[in-house]
This record gives C-alpha cells, structure tokens and sequence, in this order.
C-alpha cells in the first residue's frame, strides 16, 4: 500500500503548508485515532485520516502598569505568547505542554524587583499534576538538581552537583493506580517537578520525556502564584478534573 511522510500527508488534508503541518505534529496535535503522531518525517499510509487538537487562546487574567498575567494554554511556548503580547517580557516560563499561569512585565524596574523575589525563594508557586501510581501522603523532595542542554533541549536530573531543588506533593485524589497532586515548589529548577516526581517513582502522567505513560498532554498546570502581594490563580483545566 502508498506510503508518505506523515507531515506532506497532513498539509494535504489540512490545505496547509508542509512547514506548518510539521509544526503541527512536533506540538503534539495530530491524531490517528487516539494515538498520537511522534515522527513528522514518519511514513504513513496515505488513506490516514488525521485529527488535529485545537489550540486555546491565551487569557489574560491580570493586569497593571508593571505586570501582565494570562491563563497560558497546553501545546503553546511561553516565547510565543511573549510576541502575543506587545512591550511586555516574560518573567518566567512555563513548558510547552504545562498550562496555567504565566506572567510577562512590562518595565525593567519591575522585572529586576521580581527577579529578587524569584532569587530568594519568595514567590509563591503552586501546581496540580497527574501522577503515575498512589502516593498516599504528603511527600517533599529535596534533592538537588542538573539541567544539561543538547540541541536546544534542556534535560535535568537529580545529582549531588547540581542546584538546591525542594518540591513538596501533597496527594488530592486517588484513582485508578494513579493520583492527583498538588506541587508547591522552592527555587523553580528547569523541568523540577517533573524531574522530581520521576525520581520518587511517580512521573506526571503524560510526560513520556520523564517516564510517564503517553497522554493527550503532560498533565501539569500552574495553578497559582503569588508575587509581591499579589495573587494569580488558573482554574484547573477540564480535562484534569474529568480525567480517568
């Protein structure tokens, strides 16, 4: 039977451009059935139907002379929502996949202030996860951290070398040998949650990187934050509270 790269066979049926049904797929997005499309330049049968998941706006849910916070969707990097979003800088960043809240400052003086608070451990931040496997109690890791860098990519690690890294988990619901958490964390290491859960065993579900099984999304939102007296909260999306 006719084969074809999955991203040509995708711009085909889309209307679309190879370069932007490539992008499609390397975001997460396309569908065969229920599983997900991995490999862009991977050969499919051409009589393939795909299903393409839509990608939410950003929302924002805040805003002052210094400060712009928005609700950041699943499958959309925080750089993109950067050039959304005219004369503001991102803060901080969340991963492709992680939704929640996302804050971008709109003057220097501002940004240097917040950086302090992010420097000493003084913003509050917390997460809920899907996690691999029952944690039956609250649990903190604190162990330290790694991040080495090949291609563009980050990757972390727990290692005696690394960077101070506290996470704590504190179980929310159980279901099906798995669990629902929430994650507060101290210093915001590159990929700490997820690193941190793989180590104690219980990576995020969605997050195959990290050891988890393989989902419409790493199931991993921010779910509030607080800086300098202000507080930010993004509504636990749909699909973690009707996950099965």
């Amino acid at each position: 039977m006719p084969k074809e790269k999955a991203y040509k066979l995708l711009a085909k049926q889309e209307g679309i451009s190879n370069s932007k049904a490539k992008e499609m797929i390397d975001r997460g997005l396309v569908y065969v059935g229920n599983k997900k499309v991995l490999i862009a330049r991977g050969e499919i049968d051409t009589r393939t139907v795909f299903r393409v998941e839509k990608v939410e706006k950003p929302k924002p849910i805040y805003e002052d002379d210094d400060l712009l916070v928005v609700e950041k969707p699943a499958f959309v990097n925080s750089d993109e929502i950067e050039r959304m979003f005219k004369g503001t800088r991102l803060l901080h960043r969340l991963d492709r996949e992680t939704s929640g809240v996302l804050m971008l400052v709109k003057n220097e003086e501002f940004r240097k202030k917040a950086i302090e608070e992010f420097k000493n451990d003084r913003v509050y931040k917390e997460y809920i996860a899907w996690t691999e496997g029952i944690i039956p109690e609250e649990v903190v890791i604190d162990r330290p951290i790694v991040t080495t860098k090949k291609g563009g990519k980050a990757h972390s690690n727990v290692s005696s070398k690394g960077k101070p890294a506290v996470t704590e988990v504190y179980p929310l619901e159980v279901s099906a040998k798995k669990t629902k958490v929430k994650v507060i964390i101290h210093y915001g290491r590159t990929h700490q949650i997820r690193t941190h859960l793989r180590y104690i065993e219980h990576p995020i579900i969605g997050d195959v990187e990290y050891g988890g099984r393989s989902a419409k999304r790493v199931m991993l939102h921010a779910h509030k934050v607080k800086l300098l007296g202000r507080e930010f909260v993004s509504p636990e999306p749909k699909i973690f509270k009707d996950f099965q």
